[in-house]
């Protein structure tokens, strides 16, 4: 394989950079221009792993501190300098409230581990509703910790081998294959921790890794797939894998898992195909001046993109939205920035200058000094913005829920819960492990209140689940036993759904045996409470699913309880909060007209299915809505996110909903 600059990579760069610039920019048909990521784990597995190589085959050491002085100046003056101007726009622009967790991703960005923070938060790269202003700096977490592993397992291989040819690649071989495994095998268990964590993504880059060590140890094997007539072949058909992921994938695609291998093996396609340079690879696409531009700006595109993209969106202010000919124009104004960071930052760090020409330690304290300082920052400007409070400033007499409901002109000062607390006012049921997660399948019982005194069942997903703080006071007002069976993304409701991307087989499997066990032990009452937009297998006659499925769950349980339906609650579509904290002395803003919160497929449907099925619905619409949902009413903030009562809300309802329960006990 030919040694130096290699104008084929440089254009999958670009392409690389192009399908992610698409993706996020919402342009139609590049639904799946996510792909890029892994193209790009593959040319910084190949091209890594061919420097050690040619150094270990050189001088048989790795040389680690001129490896990493080398890899620090190429990757970190540009990440950290966007790392600071993001922070600096966040406080400009981003609403209070998200301006701390953005704070915190900048600082797990710097110190490079931004992957496993989202992994841990539980983020849905791919449908993400409120993506974080550092999403994409997970792929930099990766390629560091990649970085930081790498050269040593490669020196030690090299040494264990003894020159015997193929022990490298049959071990990177099976390193790769055990990572994909992982991969596979975490996509169906838990997709943020497949997406995000070194361990599950190691394979791709590990796959340019061996493509390298083959080229090194058995280059009669690349020379037959980079022939002159194959060669051509091969790379094309690569090309074609990566584009044709790019144009069908989409956000409901499961991935990585199985799906991850088109883009991967694309990728490895071209390189090695185009590997001698032969007439009619795609080299005479690739190698013209436009994809050789963006593929060298390709890395300081990739970081100064997204940035762009979500400050843009926060500027426009909560419940707001870019129109749709907004994000392409931000992706296309993102190249000229991309090249004054190249020009001004990336490029002069890669150059022979004053740290390259001393040893790598001056590289790498630099390194230290600009990681810890950017950290710091983040750190400091995070501790500031805390203690800024969250209100108007005065409080205002607290109320109790009422018909029509009266909203709060203002964030008092003695809102319940707090805006910072919101997201965390969840029903005790979380905290106690009764509500069940997506992957279980085995219902989890959950009892309170008097044993022997009459029993009732919330039964549903987590729109049942936020009504247990005021069935809980009603079942110790009225002496009452409460059981729950609820269960995350899980409605009692009989239709067929999707999560992550796949049918919800676990839901089907968790509802089936609830009712099994409600059939063989009846309760006095079950109470069905679902949320009515859901993520249908089949979106295309949602309500009509919808309808069909409530009755077909009542009609199981009507014959040995009584049921009663509880109508859902409104979907504000946005987080109240973020909005809130961006109009303290006006809360009326962050109010949602009654005709977008309430339309929802499965309103009509619970309408429908229980005047169908003779069942009681109880709608408290009315103490919710007006014309507008609003956001506070008295001193309670009704949402802890855009659909979810808090449970300080919650609780407040218990007199009303117990009101309309007590006649049908």
């Amino acid at each position: 394989m030919p040694r130096g600059f290699r104008p084929d990579i440089q254009g999958l760069r670009a392409i690389a950079v192009l399908a992610v610039l698409l993706d996020h920019a919402s342009v139609p048909f590049v639904g799946g221009g996510y792909v890029g990521v892994d193209v790009f784990f593959v040319i910084s597995g190949f091209l890594i792993t061919s420097q050690l190589v040619d150094r270990l085959t050189r001088d048989g050491r790795v040389g680690f501190a001129d490896f990493y002085a080398r890899r620090a100046r190429r990757i970190l003056p540009a990440a950290l300098v966007v790392i600071a101007l993001s922070v600096a726009g966040a406080l400009i622009w981003m609403p209070p409230l998200l301006l701390p967790q953005a704070l915190r991703d900048a600082i797990a960005s710097a110190l490079y581990v931004p992957n496993y923070v989202q992994a841990a938060q539980g983020t849905d790269y791919l449908t993400v509703a409120s993506p974080s202003l550092f999403q994409h700096y997970w792929s930099l977490g990766v390629e560091e910790q990649f970085y930081l592993i790498w050269p040593a397992l490669l020196g030690l291989l090299w040494a264990v081998a003894r020159g015997r040819r193929f022990v490298l690649p049959v071990v990177l071989g099976l390193i790769v294959v055990g990572s994909l495994v992982a991969c596979v095998v975490e996509t169906s268990q838990d997709q943020p921790w497949a997406f995000f964590p070194l361990w599950t993504r190691a394979w791709e880059l590990g796959a340019g890794g061996l493509l390298a060590v083959l080229a090194a140890r058995a280059p009669v094997v690349l020379a037959r797939v980079a022939g002159p007539v194959v060669g051509p072949v091969v790379a094309w058909s690569g090309l074609a894998l990566i584009v044709v992921a790019a144009v069908t994938y989409s956000s409901a695609t499961v991935f990585p898992g199985v799906a991850a291998v088109v883009p991967v093996l694309g990728a490895v396609l071209v390189i090695a195909g185009g590997s001698r340079a032969a007439p009619g690879g795609p080299v005479v696409l690739l190698g013209t001046p436009p994809a050789q531009f963006l593929g060298r700006i390709s890395y300081s595109l990739y970081l100064v993109h997204w940035p762009i993209l979500i400050l843009a969106a926060s500027a426009v202010g909560p419940y707001a939205a870019l129109p749709d000919w907004a994000p392409p124009l931000l992706a296309l104004g993102a190249v000229p920035v991309a090249w004054l960071l190249n020009r001004l930052v990336e490029e002069p760090a890669r150059r022979p200058g004053f740290l390259v020409r001393r040893r790598p330690t001056a590289s790498l304290l630099a390194a230290g000094l600009g990681t810890a300082t950017v950290a710091a920052l983040a750190a400091t400007v995070l501790v500031i913005t805390s203690l800024q409070p969250l209100d108007a400033g005065h409080a205002v007499q607290a109320t109790r829920p009422t018909d029509p409901p009266t909203s709060t002109a203002v964030v008092p000062s003695n809102l319940e819960p707090s805006l910072q607390l919101a997201a965390d006012d969840n029903p005790a049921l979380y905290a106690d492990g009764c509500q069940v997660g997506y992957t279980p399948s085995v219902p989890h019982p959950c009892f309170f209140g008097d044993a022997g005194a009459e029993r009732v069942v919330l039964f549903g997903d987590s729109h049942a689940a936020q009504w247990f703080p005021a069935l809980q006071k009603i079942a110790g007002h009225d002496d009452l036993q409460l059981e729950t069976q609820t269960k995350s993304a899980c409605p009692s409701v009989d239709a067929k759904l999707l999560w992550g991307g796949l049918p919800y087989v676990r839901c089907d499997r968790w509802r089936n045996a609830v009712i099994a066990q409600l059939l063989a032990d009846p309760p006095d009452l079950v109470v069905l409470a679902n949320y009515s937009n859901p993520d249908f297998a089949d979106p295309r006659d949602a309500a009509e699913q919808w309808q069909r499925g409530l009755a077909a769950t009542i009609a199981q349980l009507s014959p040995v309880t009584r049921v009663v339906v509880i109508a859902d609650t409104p979907d504000l579509r946005d987080d109240p909060a973020v909005c809130l904290s961006a109009h303290l002395d006006s809360a009326q803003d962050c109010g949602r007209d009654a005709s977008l919160a309430l339309d929802s497929p499965g309103r009509d449907a619970e309408r429908l299915a229980t005047a169908e099925t003779n069942t009681p619905l109880i709608d408290l619409t009315d103490y919710f809505c007006t014309d507008v949902c609003p956001a506070i009413i008295g001193n309670a903030l009704v949402y802890r996110d855009s659909h979810h009562l808090t449970a300080t809300f919650s609780a407040q309802l218990a007199g009303i909903l117990g009101a309309r329960l007590r006649p049908l006990l």
